[in-house]
């Protein structure tokens, strides 16, 4: 279990992550989830509730969902049901899903709708994501029921899903890896979806390259993940600092 000071810290790097996801117009307004575990289980986890702007969420505006305990309504403070389930699956049975970002961005989402949503690796970011990427093309509905089991049991030892019709999840450790991972997944399928509407044949980087730059992502000797989540609250002390109250 988090201590106190732990789970605040969370708090505020989820706070810092929705706010900047509505700065670069990867929200969908009071819609999509984002969600920490706070036990060993994935049982107990902060998400956002029902209704509130990513622009707009605050640490404290963040509530604690208890799967052994019934749900609060929307109307009562509550999460999305949606939220509940997906996130709650996805925590429960993938140990790596500490942290779970799931958006519907403009690019990502575009590329959720192709007949092969395969990201491809034709640039630095694409390969990051080569062969590091789990798709899920059964989208059912909106995420309730054995529609978040199955998308929980797709992920595998992966970070990444992307959701046929449906956006993508992120999951890391932590906040910082989960936020950049989706960050970085957006530019990849922006550079993606503008090499496609050229209407050229794709020059893709070849296995071997590919994968070296995938590794090299992986093995980076600076914490660039940190680095960006950390000066993203630097940004947001200046210009917003209630996004920790």
């Amino acid at each position: 279990m988090m201590t106190d000071r732990d789970i605040q810290a969370a708090r505020e790097d989820l706070a810092a992550a929705f706010r900047w996801s509505a700065r670069l117009n990867m929200h969908e307004a009071v819609s999509n989830h984002f969600s920490f575990a706070i036990n060993d289980a994935g049982t107990k986890f902060l998400v956002n509730p029902a209704g509130i702007h990513f622009s707009r969420v605050k640490a404290s505006d963040l509530v604690i969902v208890d799967l052994d305990e019934p749900l609060p309504t929307p109307e009562a403070g509550g999460p999305d049901p949606t939220a509940a389930a997906i996130h709650g699956a996805m925590h429960r049975n993938n140990p790596q899903a500490r942290c779970v970002i799931h958006l519907h961005p403009k690019y990502v989402t575009a590329l959720s709708t192709l007949d092969d949503p395969t990201i491809r690796p034709i640039d630095q970011n694409t390969a990051r994501f080569y062969n590091r990427v789990s798709y899920d093309l059964g989208f059912g509905g909106m995420g309730l029921g054995d529609e978040a089991e199955r998308l929980s049991s797709t992920l595998g030892n992966r970070s990444v899903v992307l959701m046929g019709a449906h956006g993508a999840m992120t999951v890391g450790t932590r906040v910082c890896d989960a936020f950049d991972d989706f960050y970085y997944l957006e530019r990849a399928a922006e550079t993606l979806m503008t090499a496609y509407a050229s209407g050229q044949k794709l020059r893709e980087l070849d296995h071997d390259v590919a994968e070296t730059t995938a590794v090299q992502w992986e093995n980076y000797s600076f914490d660039l993940r940190n680095a960006h989540l950390e000066q993203i609250k630097a940004i947001l002390d200046d210009e917003e600092p209630a996004f920790r109250d």
